[in-house]
């Protein structure tokens, strides 16, 4: 597991945005730890056309805090 920091994918809006939250999205929301393997897209509308997949400790000047 890798630590997530407030400001990295994990922890944005836009992470996984495009499908239903799963378990998992909650759990990194939750713990700020994720598994290191793991990709998810990134929904962010400046990038959403370029279909990114992105890790949970990426990031990005778009980053806008999950709920």
């Amino acid at each position: 597991m890798q630590t997530v920091q407030d400001g990295q994918c994990g922890l944005c809006a836009h992470f996984g945005e495009h499908h239903p939250t799963t378990q998992q999205q909650v759990q990194i929301r939750r713990s700020h730890e994720a598994p290191e393997t793991m990709l998810d897209d990134c929904g962010h509308p400046r990038h959403a056309p370029l279909h990114l997949k992105v890790t949970p400790l990426s990031g990005c000047d778009g980053f806008e805090p999950a709920r």
